[in-house]
């Protein structure tokens, strides 16, 4: 039996293939923490997210969304990760982690430093996610999730 290719692909927050991604992120927030993202929507449309100080992309099989994310400028250094997102079907393949790596090489391309991100505190695969991909905590990871609030991560970027 064959794999299904992977394919990269950068698109835009208008593209339809957003579509599912910004389903399930929104159902994540409303069963975790019984509020929405707000209007993703809109924050999707937002030129911050777009080239080149930022960018969106998703791993698709059969043309299909299965992962993605984003990022967008944070500082003159720093780009900022936000949606990290894998599909319900597809969880616990390393797709994240993959969806970091190809948003890492992204980033370093853009000429950015180091990255940041925040997660949730009832989020602890993301928390695991970052830990285990080299991401540093300014926070001390083993107070309770709730008294740390939004666990914000950082990483310095390996330039070639």
């Amino acid at each position: 039996m064959s794999v299904p290719a992977l394919e990269v692909r950068q698109v835009a927050y208008s593209d339809p293939l957003v579509v599912p991604m910004l389903t399930e992120l929104s159902h994540e927030y409303w069963t975790r923490y019984r509020h929405t993202l707000g209007d993703l929507t809109e924050e999707m449309r937002s030129r911050e997210f777009s080239p080149p100080g930022g960018g969106l992309l998703l791993l698709l099989v059969d043309g299909e969304p299965i992962a993605g994310g984003a990022f967008r400028q944070y500082d003159q250094a720093t780009a900022e990760l936000k949606r990290i997102w894998t599909h319900s079907a597809h969880r616990r393949r390393g797709l994240a982690r993959r969806v970091l790596a190809e948003l890492e090489r992204e980033i370093a391309d853009r000429g950015y430093r180091r990255i940041y991100l925040t997660t949730g505190p009832r989020q602890p695969e993301a928390k695991a996610l970052y830990l285990a991909a080299g991401y540093t905590p300014p926070y001390d990871p083993n107070l309770p999730p709730e008294r740390i609030g939004k666990h914000p991560f950082e990483k310095e970027l390996q330039l070639s």
